[in-house]
């Protein structure tokens, strides 16, 4: 089921006395019964009778939207400067807009995500995945679950809730407050259990905006950090700290404690009283640097009996149990998530049996190491993986290198997005040198910038030893990719996963690579009778 966003349930109107109590804002007490009838940082989006927020951006400032949402119908505004001209209505002034803005929201909703168990799950790679299987455990257990991140929002019952209302925000792995939290409210009027659990990705950018600051998370998971987003964050270490945000604001921890920043994260003051430190070998240097209180548990990975086109098979061990793992989606990655989502699933309260059984029949995540399926006879593998940034890409080829036999080739095919951080295009393309037999160079979600221009910045980073095409069309690529397969070829197209779409200069427009490689694989590789 789809809901559109005009057709959601949202409340009436609210007293502004009560929103700004729940939002920590000085409410003049003359205004204290005005009735709000909607909220929004918007102008565009403004109704007779709303309040506008007014944000600060990076190119624009809310405050010069002030005239504009008094004439389509505010009666009240919430900014960190007074405007420049006469507003027309009350402004009433916050120290950050962004942190009003989620508490409003909040308040707006009920505060829906007091109504779960909350999971958030934060890290550069891996989020969708853990995300995923999480849930994938949780309802197979019988665990009303909803999920929210990069494949949407899904409700408990199963319902994709198109919660956002404009193309700029449709596809944020963590929705503004505005989507945010009506989609909560949304799942909540789905579910009458109260161990009910939401499991969303929690980013770098929702995090150092304040979208998330009203959740108090029960359950907190810390995947990894690599370079990325540092065109918004500036260097790591604002990186890491939006990250360790989460953890302010959790009760349990699940942190990967063979990753240097999740070593540093457990030394900082936090809300947390569990922590589950996960080792993939059994490292007990480990368990000293950290610290062995009574509050933590290690949990480490023994006897790595299978990896490979069919799955990894391992044995998890914790301070209670031992579980022989099972789960049929192939890479290290999949040892890595699975050990995330079972602590997780533990932490919550579920029983070993149950989270094993799940595991073992998990089906995998859309464009995340998807095989596409082709027709029996065509003698080459096609994967798609979201990979898009160094350090996915380099696991991802790790992983097809492992599955490859002797004489097989490792195909890749990856581009770098336009308007995001350029620094990694030519370490993706050292990457892309060293660990894949052939590389094929094209473009990916271009956006405002000359698709050639990234090009050309990929290619600084590669090896002219190494056997490479450039091919700036995608589809082309993708065509020449297939055309040209050989009998054993892993062919990994890399940087799109689940998305269905290609974003260039002209705007958004509709590109499944599923489809394109099964037409292509009907053009070059007929069968032959």
């Amino acid at each position: 089921m789809t809901t559109s966003f005009m057709e959601n349930w949202r409340p009436q109107g609210m007293p502004l006395s009560t929103l700004c109590s729940c939002a920590g804002i000085a409410c003049p007490p003359h205004l204290a019964q005005l009735m709000i009838k909607g909220i929004t940082a918007d102008s565009r989006r403004v109704k007779e009778g709303w309040l506008f927020v007014a944000l600060k951006g990076y190119t624009k400032n809310g405050e010069d939207f002030i005239l504009d949402a008094c004439q389509r119908g505010a009666i009240l505004c919430v900014a960190e400067e007074s405007p420049q001209t006469d507003p027309l209505v009350p402004v009433l002034l916050v120290s950050n807009a962004r942190e009003a803005l989620a508490y409003l929201c909040d308040a707006w909703y009920d505060h829906p995500s007091e109504k779960f168990r909350m999971v958030g799950v934060t890290g550069t790679n891996g989020k969708t995945s853990v995300c995923a299987m999480l849930a994938h455990i949780l309802k197979s257990a019988g665990v009303p679950c909803g999920v929210i991140g990069t494949l949407g929002c899904i409700s408990p019952q199963g319902h994709k809730l198109a919660v956002t209302p404009s193309v700029s925000t449709a596809h944020m792995t963590t929705p503004d407050p505005e989507e945010l939290y009506l989609a909560l409210a949304l799942m909540a009027q789905e579910v009458e259990s109260q161990e009910a659990v939401v499991v969303m990705e929690v980013t770098s950018h929702a995090l150092a905006l304040c979208k998330t600051d009203p959740i108090n998370f029960e359950v907190g998971i810390f995947t990894n950090l690599t370079p990325e987003h540092l065109d918004f964050h500036g260097d790591m270490e604002n990186y890491f700290n939006a990250k360790a945000k989460l953890f302010s604001a959790t009760r349990k921890a699940v942190i990967n404690a063979q990753d240097a920043y999740g070593k540093r994260l457990v030394s900082l003051p936090s809300s947390v009283v569990e922590r589950y430190d996960l080792c993939y070998a059994d490292d007990t240097t480990i368990h000293e640097e950290m610290g062995a209180g009574v509050c933590c548990r290690r949990i480490y990975a023994g006897q790595v009996t299978y990896m490979g086109l069919d799955g990894v098979e391992y044995r998890l061990i914790t301070p209670h149990a031992r579980l022989r793992v099972q789960c049929p989606v192939p890479g290290e990655f999949t040892l890595k998530n699975s050990m995330q989502a079972v602590a997780a699933a533990l932490a919550l309260g579920l029983p070993p049996s149950q989270i094993q059984k799940a595991v073992a029949n998990f089906p995998g995540v859309l464009g995340r190491m998807e095989r596409v399926h082709l027709p029996t006879y065509v003698g080459f593998a096609v994967f798609l993986d979201y990979a898009h940034t160094p350090d996915a890409l380099e696991h991802l080829l790790l992983t097809a290198n492992r599955l490859k036999r002797l004489g097989q080739r490792v195909v890749l095919l990856f581009g770098c997005g336009g308007d995001r951080d350029p620094s990694k295009r030519a370490v993706m393309a050292k990457i892309a040198s060293r660990l894949a037999d052939k590389v094929i160079v094209t473009s990916d979600n271009s956006r405002s910038e000359d698709p050639d221009h990234i090009i050309s910045q990929i290619l600084t980073g590669m090896d002219k030893e190494c056997d490479h095409v450039v091919i700036s069309r995608r589809e082309d690529a993708i065509h020449h990719a297939i055309k040209y397969a050989r009998r054993g070829d892993i062919i990994l197209l890399a940087g799109k996963g689940h998305e269905t779409y290609e974003v260039d200069k002209d705007g958004q427009h509709p590109f499944c690579e599923r489809d394109i490689v099964l037409e292509a694989v009907g053009r070059y590789h007929p069968f032959q009778i």
